[in-house]
């Protein structure tokens, strides 16, 4: 007697159900996807105990034919491909015919369908895989699916099912994303007679998303629409600022389908390049059409995944306009701007032009003796005040502040009047603020005058030396260099808080800017620029920098010595696991060459894969620009923050750091005038 057998239709099935029916929330899947399929407007699911009591699945589709549906519960039974050339042109959600069949075979289900509008219908009960009955009923156009106590007669695969809630999250999770597919079907959900979702099947995706997701993301959500001869790609993708700790907010749908891809996830990421914090992911909902010969969706019996022809183009794509999408906008994050409400009560706000009365009986006539200082100053002209630490000094010239570079600095500031001495100081204005001058009564105080002096400074030409010393510190403009657009907006300094935080303004309100992450964006792209040609700066050592790894390390490092040449570090093996830098790019920042150097090597050892030589020079110049940039509790001048703020706006990319840390946040005047109680 031979020993291999036919398995019989009901065990195949049962089989066949560990592989399409993992968990309740496959079920829903599938059942969900048949009403799609079915052309229905209006589809209802209902659930009890998470799914493994009761999941009902009803819709307004086309329903089933009273001869067809005895057959649609057979396996591989489908209406959707009839030859095998249809597997290339797939075009519904479900195609297998594993899926009823297979259901049924691990619960109680009982389907009620309608082809027609004359409220006759079929109702079919299975128990088990078995039919029990078929018989005819009333019913509406459409179809209605019930299945009871799943698994139970399989208790192995019921004992090791999660919890209720954890289950709940997996069947309102793919819910949430077929929704977010189309958004033309008015979908529902109810578990335990608790409404989790409804839709109203308008066709409004961004509506969905703000049902799903919040209305407050879902004002931060920006349209993007490209097309290419093999795609089309509409959706909204959420400014920075709004993120997740986790990849769950990011949902790509290919011809209506929900897909996981790595490829398209890593595409969407790489578009945000830099403008994510560290370990945060973005909200986003990216609609792909396509030709389906360019897609298969036969590669896993959930259909979750998916494999492209033309996979390196699609990420292209999806890369690049992501990128020009967020190169179009301001990304300064501010809080929620609620519109007026009518008839709002406004506070006057009373004018605070104000005179500087004359010092000392000095005569009226003197410019520093009498000067009438409007608030705020329209022009952008603001008056150079130089603290000492017993008097003022008001310059005799006005200095319009105009676009301010660098390599145009003198070596000295505007000439100035002669000081007036007082044995009080008087107040003075700056930027359209107001600030009383007095010696600070700690010895330790680092508090950097807002108005562009120290306190503590012995003279002013100390302050001129640690003004010239900062502008060295800042690359200069390169030629041809614009700001991304829009244009980064017009901020005036005003001051600083805490040695961290310049504070600036402008007709539309107030702005808070990190100092260090400014500084960092400013040399990131400075140093992102060099590492285009770094053998062209290279220099070599007299005294070579020793570098020792473990066997292991040193062996990687041995097979990926061009490399480094490439970013412009040259190293070789000094034998055992000992390591020579014979020579690196000059501008490396001084004092932090070997570091730099531990640090690539360091990330070359982390990457599992293929290392890519634009990578490697990314990561050196996020390393160079961060062990460069000016650190927080340094205070700085009016002029160093200008120059600071100047060349940030010619950065290509001016709202965050290489990091992904925004750089700017602003206060609108409105929001102001609302915590002062101004609008009520």
């Amino acid at each position: 007697m031979g020993k291999i057998q036919l398995l019989s239709e009901h065990i195949a099935n049962q089989i066949a159900a560990g592989e399409v029916v993992e968990r309740p929330s496959s079920v829903v899947k599938e059942l969900v996807e048949n009403s799609v399929d079915a052309g229905s407007t209006r589809i209802d699911v209902t659930i009890e105990e998470g799914g493994l009591q009761l999941i009902r699945v009803s819709d307004n589709g086309s329903g089933m034919a009273l001869e067809d549906c005895e057959l649609a519960f057979q396996r591989h039974a489908t209406s959707k491909i009839a030859t095998s050339k249809d597997l290339f042109s797939i075009r519904t959600l479900g195609f297998r015919g594993e899926a009823l069949p297979s259901i049924a075979s691990v619960s109680r289900l009982e389907c009620v369908t309608s082809s027609t509008n004359d409220g006759l219908g079929r109702k079919i009960s299975i128990e088990g895989g078995t039919i029990r009955s078929v018989e005819e009923t009333a019913a509406s156009r459409g179809t209605e699916v019930s299945v009871r106590e799943l698994f139970y007669n399989t208790p192995a695969r019921l004992k090791y099912m999660k919890t209720i809630q954890t289950e709940l999250g997996h069947i309102s999770d793919y819910l949430y994303r077929l929704a977010l597919a189309h958004p033309g079907i008015a979908f529902s959900l109810k578990h335990n007679s608790n409404l989790l979702l409804q839709t109203l099947g308008n066709g409004d995706l961004l509506q969905v998303i703000a049902g799903i997701y919040g209305t407050a993301i879902g004002k931060q959500m920006l349209p993007l629409q490209v097309e290419s001869l093999d795609y089309t790609i509409t959706g909204f993708v959420a400014k920075p600022e709004m993120t997740r700790a986790n990849r769950g907010g990011i949902s790509t749908i290919v011809n209506g389908r929900y897909v996981r891809n790595f490829a398209l996830n890593q595409a969407l990421l790489q578009g945000y390049h830099t403008l994510l914090p560290i370990n945060r992911y973005p909200v986003a909902v990216l609609h792909i059409g396509m030709d389906p010969a360019l897609v298969d969706v036969n590669v896993h019996p959930s259909k979750l995944e998916v494999r492209f022809s033309k996979e390196a183009e699609l990420t292209a794509l999806i890369e690049a306009e992501v990128k020009r999408l967020f190169g179009r906008q301001v990304l300064i994050p501010q809080g929620m701007k609620p519109a007026a409400p009518k008839g709002a009560y406004v506070q006057e706000q009373l004018d605070l032009t104000r005179t500087v009365e004359p010092v000392n009986g000095s005569s009226s006539t003197t410019p520093a003796a009498s000067t009438t200082i409007p608030t705020p100053l329209p022009d952008s002209t603001i008056q150079r005040v130089f603290v000492d630490s017993d008097r003022m000094v008001m310059p005799q010239v006005k200095e319009t502040v105009t676009s301010y570079r660098p390599e145009s600095v003198s070596t000295s500031h505007p000439p100035a009047a002669e000081p007036q001495r007082s044995s009080t100081a008087p107040t003075t204005s700056g930027s359209g603020a107001s600030y009383s001058s007095r010696p600070s009564s700690s010895s330790n105080n680092n508090y950097t005058s807002p108005v562009g002096g120290n306190p503590r400074s012995s003279s002013i030409q100390q302050q001129r030396r640690t003004n010239e010393a900062f502008m060295d510190l800042l690359p200069s403009k390169q030629e041809g260099e614009a700001p991304m657009l829009p244009a980064f907006p017009r901020l005036d300094p005003i001051g600083q808080m805490h040695g961290t935080y310049l504070v600036a303004q402008n007709e539309e309100g107030l702005f808070l800017i990190d100092q260090h992450a400014a500084h960092e964006r400013i040399n990131y792209e400075y140093y992102y620029e060099r590492f285009g040609n770094p053998a062209e700066a290279s220099q070599e050592l007299l005294v070579p920098i020793t570098l020792e790894f473990t066997p292991s390390e040193a062996g990687i490092i041995a097979e990926k010595l061009s490399l480094f040449e490439q970013a412009g570090v040259y190293m070789e093996a000094f034998g055992g696991n000992t390591f020579l830098v014979r020579a690196h790019p000059h501008w490396f920042p001084s004092g932090e060459e070997k570091g730099i150097v531990e640090e690539m090597c360091e990330w070359v050892l982390s990457e599992k894969k293929a290392v890519d030589i634009a990578k490697l020079r990314e990561k050196a110049a996020i390393m160079c620009s961060c062990k460069a940039s000016i650190k927080a509790n340094q205070g700085l001048s009016v002029l160093e923050m200008e120059t600071l703020i100047d060349r940030l706006s010619g950065c290509r990319n001016p709202y965050t750091c290489p990091h992904g840390r925004p750089i700017v946040v602003s206060f609108t005047t409105y929001e102001l005038e609302k915590m002062f109680k101004r609008v009520m």
